[in-house]
Formats: structure tokens, C-alpha cells, sequence
């Protein structure tokens, strides 16, 4: 019996982590770290969000959970920056254009710090991959230009709603402009990603160090959160002194915001930002590690 071979997405071919680079990332560093902090507005009384209890019955505004998210945009986001401007932390700004009309000042802000703005579709309410493909080139270029237009640059990254892709996804973010995404969650390292517009780069983004499937979903506490970061980061400082690798940190501010959360937030980073260039730690953005490794792409 001839047994046949599974379906595959072609993207790019299975590397095992034990094929080593022998490259470093600026100044001579090993581990390259980013936070990524996702600013996301939902519709009222309509479509999907992440929910602190049950949605509520039809035809009844859901306004238990639609309060909780919105938390994070009027308090917690403000705490993060703070902490974030404290520490002398860049971040990767991942946000939903509907911020642009419900908060701007938010966003803006964050751009004042100098942050990277990552492209998060329109609003956490819908699912991109459920959108033929006419419809969803339209978002990712509607998004990508409302972005270029308000501060005068188009954002080089994209992460999914809902990590939600269509089988097109990827050609239709490289044939807009864009340089990485931020959906698969395969690998410690960048990957080179095959599209019908050439490359796309996959940067390494969280979802076990993702405070939404963790904390509201598996239901761990921020003691227990805390302590995975200290792990990851410690692990991954030991394996990178053999090759160059990529930890992400992945938080949305209605939930690390809250002030019991935040507290326990600063005391973790505050103790991981003591670590620099001097320890072969390099605090950076999605989209300089993407520029960097494209520099690396003949070696890699």
C-alpha cells in the first residue's frame, strides 16, 4: 500500500534548529528581544473579542466585555508606555486601524517615542481568513496606506486578527509592500517565506509567551506568567550563544494592564532590561530584526 503524502503549504521547507547560523545580530549580540503590544478596538454589540466572561444573549449589548477591552485602551496601554519609557524598552506597537478612529492619541503617542507601528488588519472583530481574496487585498492596502498616510511611513510588519490567514495571505502582504509577518509561530528564528512577490520574512511571535491564550484562556496566573518569561528569556540567552535567535513577549493592555498584572510586569522586565549588549542581549522591534536578516539572506 502506497501511503500518500500529506498537503503542504509550500511556504517554506522544514529546517531543523540544530542547522546552525553562525551570524550574530548588532553589536556582537545573540538573543534578540521584543515586546509586542497589541492595541486593538472592537466593534459594540457586534462580531468576535476576547471576553472576560461569556458573550452576552442575542440582542443584548454585550457591554461586560466590551468595557473590560476597552480598559486597555483608556488606562492600561498608558500604564505600558510608561513602564515601557521607564525601562528605555522599544516596542512593537501592533495596531488595529480602528484605533485611528476611536483613540488616535493612543497610537500617536506611541509613535512619539519612536515605537514601530505593526499593522493588525482594521478591527479585532472580524476574521481576515474568511474573506475572499479580493476583499482582503483591499484591507491589507487600506490599512497599510491609513497608516502611511498618518505618519508619513508604511508599516513594514503584519500580524493576522486572530492570526486568521487565507491560503493567500502571504502573497497579497508581499505583492502590498510589506516585509514580514508575524502569524506563524514555528520557530525560534526568522524563516524566508515564498510568495508570488518574492520573500516575505516570518518573524518569531509568541503564543505561548501571549498573555491572551495564557492568561485568559489556559487561565495562568501572572505569578506563573512571569515566570515563563524569566525561563524563556534565561533558556533562550543560553541557546543563542550557539546561534543568533528571536524571543518575543506578546501583550494586550486589558489584560497586562491591570494594575496587579502591571506591577508584576515591571518587576520582571525591569530585572531582563539590565541585560544588554554587554550580555549579548539586543532590545529591539519586529522590523529591525527583519531588516538585519535580510541582510543576512545570502548566508542564510
Amino acid at each position: 500500500m502506497s501511503l500518500p503524502s500529506l498537503r503542504h503549504h509550500q511556504r517554506f521547507a522544514y529546517r531543523p534548529i540544530t542547522d546552525r547560523d553562525d551570524w550574530h545580530w548588532p553589536g556582537n549580540t545573540d538573543l534578540a528581544v521584543y515586546v509586542g503590544l497589541n492595541l486593538e478596538h472592537y466593534a459594540f454589540g457586534e462580531g468576535r473579542g476576547v471576553g472576560i466572561a461569556p458573550p452576552a444573549p442575542a440582542g443584548e449589548p454585550d457591554v461586560l466585555n466590551y468595557a473590560w477591552r476597552e480598559y486597555g485602551n483608556r488606562v492600561g496601554a498608558w500604564r505600558c508606555l510608561e513602564l515601557f519609557e521607564a525601562l528605555n524598552l522599544p516596542a512593537g506597537v501592533i495596531a488595529n486601524t480602528s484605533v485611528l478612529d476611536h483613540c488616535p492619541e493612543l497610537l500617536d503617542a506611541f509613535v512619539a517615542r519612536g515605537d514601530e507601528i505593526i499593522a493588525h488588519g482594521h478591527t479585532n472583530a472580524e476574521r481576515q481568513g474568511q474573506m475572499d481574496e479580493t476583499r482582503e487585498q483591499e484591507l491589507i492596502r487600506s490599512c497599510r496606506d491609513r497608516l502611511a498616510e498618518r505618519y508619513g511611513q508604511a508599516p513594514a510588519g503584519w500580524l493576522s486578527p486572530w492570526i486568521s490567514e487565507s491560503e493567500a495571505t502571504p502573497d497579497l502582504l508581499a505583492g502590498a509592500g510589506f516585509d514580514y509577518e508575524l502569524n506563524w509561530a514555528h520557530d525560534d528564528r526568522p524563516i524566508a517565506m515564498s510568495t508570488r512577490a518574492g520573500t516575505l520574512w516570518s518573524i518569531p511571535y509568541p503564543q505561548e509567551l501571549n498573555d491572551i491564550p495564557t492568561i485568559s484562556t489556559h487561565r495562568v496566573s501572572m505569578d506563573e506568567f512571569t515566570t515563563m518569561i524569566r525561563d524563556q528569556f534565561r533558556e533562550l540567552l543560553e541557546q543563542s550563544r550557539r546561534q543568533p535567535l528571536v524571543m518575543g513577549i506578546a501583550l494586550h493592555p486589558w489584560l497586562i494592564g491591570q494594575p496587579f498584572r502591571l506591577r508584576q510586569l515591571r518587576e520582571v522586565l525591569t530585572e531582563l532590561a539590565d541585560y544588554r549588549e554587554a550580555q549579548g542581549v539586543w532590545w529591539t522591534t519586529p522590523g529591525a530584526i527583519a531588516d538585519h536578516i535580510s541582510e543576512q539572506a545570502p548566508s542564510y
